[in-house]
């Protein structure tokens, strides 16, 4: 039997959980903004089509504010927890923090749902004499110090690959960094670095053309954007799976009913056929999960890339 406290406190959570199922079923009553990159990137994409997708069903405007970088990521973690103010971003939202001092913490955000991912493709010289993740390996722990990488802007998705692929290896493979991706693309063409991590769009002619070689993809199960190429993980490092992410987040403590709401319409959107197309066809993969799905992939990927970050001594001032 409930005391009288107790049936009291049972009746206030019956409440609370009423008011925030009818605060899911209200919500929204004016146009929703979504904050995202500069224009043409992979965030500014998966923004404009979730914001068509959500607009009908949500019965408001959804707009699209291209902010670059920081002042988005601040803007969005320092507006109101309502759900008007929604960012897509990619990776460097929740790993940038582990890379250099940020005015905002990965705390200030309410993880939504992860809307694609683009794994890495494991390329190299021609002129380096493995095919394989395993011949790589050996090659690199007979000749320590002796490969180099080429990598991007500090704490890229190509830096980071090399970096955790290094230490699951147990090999010292020597970073050179270039100003971007595509001079350092450039570079390993030409022979000047022995391999890196790159996407397979950006990759994609080389390797037609032979003035590359594919070894490996990095995510943890087959893509269907690289038919055919084995996994890192299965090739010889298991448990390996890395690569770049898109996805959606509402600042901290904005209602759980508010949260699930944008998720359903968002995945609605995002598992059309068509959309999925349209995603494969720029070269990623939707993924379209629930908020705490999304929420543990973020767990997950902050711990291991944290320890791989600081023992790599990465630091952009």
């Amino acid at each position: 039997m409930l005391t009288r406290i107790g049936l009291y406190m049972f009746w206030v959570g019956m409440l609370g959980l009423g008011a925030g199922a009818s605060m899911g079923q209200d919500f929204p009553t004016k146009p929703i903004r979504i904050v995202t990159s500069t224009p043409g990137g992979g965030s500014d994409f998966a923004s404009r089509i979730i914001a068509q997708g959500i607009s009908g069903p949500l019965g408001q405007q959804v707009i699209v504010d291209n902010r670059s970088g920081v002042i988005g990521q601040e803007m969005a973690a320092r507006a109101a927890p309502d759900g008007y103010t929604l960012i897509v971003d990619g990776a460097a939202l929740w790993l940038g923090p582990l890379v250099q001092t940020l005015p905002y913490e990965l705390k200030d955000f309410a993880p939504v749902t992860m809307i694609s991912r683009v794994p890495n493709i494991l390329v190299v010289h021609p002129s380096v004499p493995v095919k394989s993740v395993k011949e790589l390996i050996a090659l690199a722990k007979a000749r320590p110090g002796e490969l180099n990488y080429a990598s991007g802007n500090p704490g890229s998705s190509a830096q980071l690959s090399a970096e955790l692929f290094k230490s699951m290896a147990g090999v010292n493979i020597v970073m050179v960094p270039y100003k971007g991706t595509g001079p350092a693309l450039n570079a390993l063409i030409s022979g000047e670095v022995q391999l890196t991590f790159a996407t397979s769009v950006s990759v994609a002619s080389q390797l037609k053309s032979g003035r590359l070689r594919a070894i490996a993809v990095t995510s943890a199960k087959p893509s269907a954007l690289v038919p055919g190429m084995p996994t890192v993980a299965a090739a010889g490092l298991p448990g390996y799976d890395t690569g770049s992410a898109t996805g959606m987040f509402a600042p901290a403590k904005t209602p759980t009913a508010i949260v699930n709401r944008i998720n359903q319409e968002a995945v609605r959107v995002l598992t059309r056929p068509d959309v999925k197309e349209r995603f494969f066809n720029n070269a990623s993969e939707i993924v379209a999960n629930s908020p705490e799905e999304f929420a543990e992939t973020i767990r997950t990927e902050v711990a291991k890339m944290a320890k791989v970050i600081k023992d790599a001594g990465i630091r952009i001032p």
